[in-house]
């Protein structure tokens, strides 16, 4: 009986080891799980019902990612929804913020020199939405009589009239010997120095184009806006159509399309004359 015991035992043990010693094995394969990171945007936050993120999407503040700050991937990009590209003003303050953050609109180097406020100690924008962000809040520019807004699209992302930094003791000086006439509505300035008797000195135009000397010359009603056109510099007549932004003063970024000739059945120019 020990004897059959003792074979028994040993038949197990031998029959563990096959066991072990030729069963397929079970292998775990670990595989690295990389979780992207998320990332976190800036945002307007201040809209009741809208909000822009610094990727320039706009959208409903329900439907922004509480967690990252940013609208849904899916929403329009660098929207001008409501927008008047010609004035660079919108009738709302998310999309102007939209707006304004294309790169074809606002070029980084130039808003990054643009000083916040007009005080000769105050800083300058620390970056494009920066810039886009306190921008297209509601300024001086956009405001008659310093308590009405001039039209509806009072949100103007364009860069500041006294961004060039050009002096008007400067400026002046470079129209010695200039007449600078006012012309009638949908004059050129061919037109309007001619019946004074002298002739348009298209090289003074670019000195005209700008906010200083307009409004020196012009009412411009509180606002001068950027915009693109051969009629300018000009001034808006009052009776032009409301998203015209009756009343205000226009210069051009584009000094190439500054020109003698140019008119707008809506605005007077201010001429060289010599």
């Amino acid at each position: 009986m020990r004897m059959f015991n003792s074979w028994l035992n040993l038949f197990w043990i031998f029959l563990h080891v096959f066991i072990f010693q030729f069963s397929p094995r079970i292998s775990a394969i670990r595989k690295d799980i990389g979780f992207l990171e998320k990332s976190i945007c800036r945002n307007t936050v201040q809209g009741r019902y809208l909000l822009s993120d610094d990727n320039g999407r706009v959208c409903d503040a329900l439907s922004m990612d509480p967690q990252s700050g940013c609208c849904p991937g899916k929403a329009e990009k660098f929207s001008c929804h409501g927008c008047n590209l010609l004035s660079q003003c919108c009738n709302s303050y998310e999309f102007c913020v939209s707006c304004c953050l294309n790169p074809s609109r606002t070029q980084k180097e130039q808003v990054l020199k643009v000083k916040i406020a007009k005080q000769a100690t105050a800083g300058t924008y620390a970056g494009v939405f920066d810039f886009c962000a306190g921008r297209c809040r509601h300024n001086s520019e956009s405001v008659v009589h310093e308590n009405a807004y001039l039209s509806d699209f009072h949100h103007c992302f364009s860069l500041p009239s006294n961004s060039s930094g050009a002096s008007n003791t400067q400026l002046e000086g470079r129209l010695n010997g200039i007449n600078v006439i006012v012309g009638r509505q949908s004059e050129s300035c061919d037109s309007v120095c001619k019946s004074n008797g002298q002739s348009c000195v298209p090289n003074k135009l670019s000195v005209l184009n700008q906010c200083e000397i307009m409004q020196k010359y012009m009412t411009c009603k509180g606002a001068c806006l950027a915009s693109m056109g051969a009629d300018q510099p000009a001034e808006v007549v009052d009776d032009a159509p409301k998203n015209m932004n009756p009343g205000a003063c226009l210069f051009t970024r584009a000094q190439a399309m500054l020109s003698c000739d140019g008119s707008h059945p809506y605005t007077r120019r201010l001429c060289p004359c010599a």
